[in-house]
C-alpha cells in the first residue's frame, strides 16, 4: 500500500500518479495570505483588530521564549499564547517524545481497551497532588471545568455553584455560567443558576453556603483577569465553609497550574489548602497537542461512575489521545529535570522586583503585583497637573486605553509581545513561558522603561493616536 499518493484517471483515459501532501511547499505559496484567509473563513473582527493596533506581523518560526518575523526580527514573548507555551516553543523533548508516539504507530482511540499512556500521565499528575485520587483527561481548560462543575453537582446532589466576580474559567456554556465577566456572558442566557461573589468575601460565601443548595465554589487563584489575588488565608478559610455546609472546593489551575506561580499550583502557597477537584489545562500540553485534566478525590468519581452502566456518562471524543498523553508526560518530565517551577519563582521574583523600583520614578505606574511568572502591572491617575489632563482625556475615551497604549509601542519599538488583562482595565498582565531568564527580565524592563518615560514626557500619547490613524487608513 502506498501512502500520501493517489492513482487517478487522466481525461485522456490514462492514469497518472497523484502529489503527495507536501505542507511545507503549501505554507511557501499560501503562507502570505494569512490575513486575507482570516477575514474571508474565520473571525474577521481578529485580523481587524491586528491592523487597527499594528499587531499584523508574519511571524514565520519561534523557540522558546523567542519568535521571529519573515524580516528575521527576533521578538520577546511575554504572553506564551495566553499562558499554552509553558516551556516555550518547540522544547526539543516534548517534540522528540511526539515524533516518538507517531511512529509508534499505537492502537489509539479504540474506546474498549486501557493505553498505558493515560494511566501514567494520570499517576505523574497525582504525584504532585498527593491528596487527590483520579484524573478525567479532555482536551482544553473550559472542557476542564465543565468536568468540574458536572462532577461536583452530582457528587453532592446539588445545583448551584458560586463563583467570583471577574472570574474567567471558560466559554462554553457551563463555563460561561461561571464566568464573573458580563462581556462574554452578554447574549447567551439563559444560563445555569449560579452565583457570583465579591473577591475575598467569607460573609457573602457564608451567606450562600447557608441556603443548602451549593454545590461547590470554583475559584481561580490568582485571577487572569486584572491579576487579583485571593485575600491571605482565604482559600483555607472557604474551604473551612464549605466542608462545614457539604460543598466542594474547586480550583481552577488552567492558567496557574504547572509552575506558573513559582509553585506547582498556586493553591499550595497556602498551607492547608487541598481542593476536592482541580483543573489544569494549557502547559500541559507542550505548546503542541490540546490536553486538560480534571484532579479529583477519589469519591467523587466513584459517585459519578457508580456502575458499568455509567462508564461513559462522562467522556470525550478525543480524551486522553496518545499524542495529548505523550505532550503531558514530556512536560512534566522537562518540569522536574530542568527545575522550571524554581526558574518561575526566582525569574518572577527578579521580574516583579525590578518593575516594583520603578513605582517611585513613574507617577502613572500604581501598582506591580503576582506571584512567580504572572505578574500584573497596573497603571493609576497621576497627581501632577500636566499627566493628570491627559490621564484623564485618555479616560473619558475608553478605560483601559492607557495600558494598550503601552503594549503597542512594547511591540512596535521594542518587539516585545505583552497584553492587556482585560477589557476597561488599565493592567498589563505578564505571562511569559517559564523558561525565561534575567536576561529576558532585564530586556522587558528596559523596554518597559523607555515606553513610560514617552508616556510621562508626553510623546506617548501622539504616537500612539498617530499609528491608529495610520493604520485604520490603511486598511479601511
Amino acid at each position: 500500500m502506498t501512502t500520501g499518493t493517489t492513482d487517478a484517471a487522466a481525461p485522456g483515459g490514462e492514469g497518472t500518479q497523484g502529489k503527495g501532501f507536501d505542507l511545507n511547499a503549501l505554507l511557501a505559496a499560501r503562507g502570505r495570505e494569512r490575513y486575507e484567509l482570516h477575514t474571508k473563513h474565520l473571525n474577521h473582527q481578529l485580523p481587524r483588530m491586528l491592523h487597527t493596533i499594528g499587531f499584523d506581523k508574519y511571524y514565520e518560526r519561534g523557540e522558546g521564549a523567542h519568535f521571529w518575523d519573515d524580516q528575521g526580527q527576533d521578538y520577546l514573548d511575554m504572553l506564551a499564547g495566553f499562558g499554552v507555551m509553558g516551556l516555550g516553543r518547540h522544547h526539543p523533548v516534548v517534540r522528540q517524545a511526539l515524533h516518538d508516539v507517531l511512529d509508534a504507530q499505537l492502537a489509539d482511540l479504540t474506546r474498549f481497551d486501557c493505553q498505558p499512556l493515560p494511566g501514567l500521565l494520570a499517576e505523574k499528575l497525582l504525584s504532585h497532588s498527593p491528596h487527590l485520587d483520579r484524573v478525567f483527561f479532555g482536551n482544553s481548560g473550559t472542557e476542564a471545568v465543565e468536568t468540574a462543575l458536572k462532577f461536583a453537582r452530582f457528587a453532592t446532589g446539588r445545583k448551584r455553584v458560586l463563583y467570583y466576580d471577574h472570574a474567567f474559567h471558560g466559554l462554553t456554556t457551563g463555563s460561561l455560567s461561571v464566568n464573573g465577566e458580563k462581556g462574554f456572558r452578554d447574549g447567551f442566557a439563559p444560563l445555569l443558576p449560579d452565583t457570583a461573589l465579591p473577591v475575598g468575601d467569607l460573609s457573602a460565601l457564608e451567606r450562600e453556603l447557608r441556603k443548602g443548595d451549593v454545590a461547590g465554589l470554583i475559584v481561580e487563584p490568582i485571577q487572569g483577569k486584572g491579576v487579583t489575588e485571593t485575600p491571605p488565608g482565604y482559600l483555607k478559610a472557604a474551604q473551612d465553609l464549605l466542608r462545614k455546609h457539604k460543598a466542594l472546593l474547586i480550583a481552577d489551575e488552567v492558567q496557574t497550574g504547572l509552575g506558573r506561580t513559582g509553585d506547582f499550583y498556586a493553591y499550595q502557597h497556602e498551607e492547608g489548602v487541598e481542593p476536592d477537584l482541580v483543573c489544569v489545562a494549557k502547559s500541559l500540553s507542550g505548546g503542541y497537542v490540546p490536553v486538560s485534566a480534571t484532579l479529583g478525590k477519589e469519591w467523587i468519581f466513584k459517585k459519578v461512575y457508580s456502575s458499568m452502566d455509567r462508564v461513559l456518562v462522562h467522556s470525550a471524543s478525543f480524551g486522553a489521545n496518545a499524542q495529548a498523553m505523550a505532550a503531558g508526560l514530556a512536560v512534566l518530565h522537562v518540569m522536574e529535570d530542568e527545575n522550571i517551577v524554581a526558574n518561575a519563582r526566582r525569574t518572577g521574583g527578579y521580574l516583579k522586583q525590578r518593575l516594583t523600583d520603578l513605582i517611585p520614578k513613574y507617577e502613572m505606574l500604581a501598582d506591580v503585583r503576582g506571584r512567580g511568572l504572572m505578574i500584573g502591572i497596573e497603571f493609576g491617575r497621576p497627581d501632577s497637573l500636566k499627566l493628570r489632563s491627559r490621564w484623564a482625556m485618555l479616560q473619558a475615551a475608553r478605560k483601559g486605553l492607557f495600558a494598550q497604549m503601552v503594549v503597542v509601542p512594547l511591540l512596535q519599538k521594542h518587539r516585545i509581545l505583552t497584553q492587556v488583562s482585560g477589557d476597561h482595565l488599565e493592567v498589563i498582565k505578564l505571562i511569559p513561558p517559564l523558561v525565561i531568564d534575567e536576561k529576558d527580565a532585564d530586556r522587558f524592563v528596559d523596554a518597559f522603561t523607555a515606553v513610560m518615560d514617552d508616556a510621562h514626557n508626553g510623546g506617548l500619547m501622539g504616537d500612539f493616536a498617530k499609528n491608529i490613524v495610520k493604520q485604520a487608513v490603511a486598511h479601511r
